[in-house]
């Protein structure tokens, strides 16, 4: 199949006219018609039924046409993406960051800038539910976030599962167990990140309290882990979650930092444009999964098969330049 087969087919569906339509595409008549006929015959699909007066789509190719029209749309745009980066010179690449994540996004900037030399990369470090709104609006390109909740239009891959820890006074009876039930903290306040700092793990943390059978009641908003652990430990009686590199190895002495049983853990992932193509998502998963914490220790994530058998990567996420050689292939096509 070739993209001028389709934006044959195209014109010919908008006209329901042979002739229109090659005035349209400044080709001869025949030029389409034998195109339209290598293209059903690929599909092994009769796209238009013809009759020397009148031309019309058939179910099937009432069903082909809006997929063409997304494909040549798609086309279209990766040609002016390519033609936007011949000017510049120079790619851009808006990542939204998180807390605790910079091993693995240093890591994974070297592997993307081997993939695409002259990369540039601006990081942005907005709360991780503001970053999702960005993605969405376009002005990130993709952000490596835990625990992003669905949304239809974003595409979330997932890297790893990260473990989720409670810290509690080291006078609390749970301090000296191997772990700790969630149900065991229902007499004490839960301190959660306040909204505009990380809201997805307060919703995390309270999805969790409530599938253990109680509501929690909430503290002072937490602006800052380091802070809140002092207070945790000074004995007001309190209890935060934290992620699994956060603060641990300097918690203050007179605070307990436990997993929790049964194991709660969120995934961190990387989040694009749900348009995102798969060439694109493929490139940006091998840069980043191979520099997965090697302690996670975790099984592989679910409903994401590794890309094994995708097109060899030629950059990264079109909208700064990814899969250009793909791009400028389709263009040509």
């Amino acid at each position: 199949m070739e993209l001028r087969q389709l934006r044959y087919f195209v014109a010919v569906a908008e006209d329901l006219h042979f002739g229109r339509a090659a005035q349209r595409m400044h080709v001869v008549q025949p030029a389409v018609s034998q195109q339209i006929a290598r293209l059903e015959r690929e599909f092994g699909l009769q796209l238009l039924d013809r009759t020397s007066r009148t031309v019309r789509l058939t179910d099937a190719g009432e069903r082909l046409l809006s997929e063409a029209r997304k494909v040549l749309a798609a086309a279209d745009h990766a040609k002016a993406v390519a033609s936007q980066l011949a000017t510049a010179g120079t790619r851009f690449l808006r990542i939204g960051t998180s807390p605790g994540l910079a091993a693995t996004l240093e890591s994974a900037l070297d592997a993307l800038s081997r993939l695409a030399p002259g990369l540039r990369t601006e990081l942005d470090g907005r709360p991780a539910h503001d970053q999702l709104a960005a993605v969405r609006r376009g002005e990130l390109d993709l952000a490596l976030v835990r625990a992003a909740p669905a949304d239809p239009d974003l595409r979330t891959i997932e890297l790893w599962q990260e473990q989720v820890y409670v810290a509690v006074p080291t006078s609390h009876p749970a301090a000296g167990q191997p772990a700790v039930r969630l149900e065991q903290l229902a007499d004490l306040p839960l301190r959660l990140p306040e909204p505009g700092c990380d809201r997805l793990l307060g919703d995390l943390v309270l999805g969790a309290c409530r599938r253990a059978g109680f509501e929690p009641r909430t503290g002072r908003p937490v602006s800052s882990v380091t802070n809140a652990l002092v207070e945790i430990g000074s004995g007001v009686g309190e209890w935060t979650a934290i992620y699994a590199d956060a603060e641990r190895g300097s918690a203050p002495r007179k605070v307990a930092v436990l997993p929790i049983d049964p194991p709660l853990t969120a995934p961190v992932a990387l989040v694009v444009p749900v348009t995102q193509t798969s060439t694109c998502v493929a490139a940006l998963y091998e840069a980043f999964r191979p520099h997965a914490p090697a302690a996670a220790g975790l099984p592989e994530p679910n409903g994401q098969p590794e890309p094994t058998g995708q097109p060899e990567p030629t950059g990264l996420p079109e909208p700064v330049g990814a899969a250009v050689g793909s791009a400028q292939g389709a263009a040509d096509g």
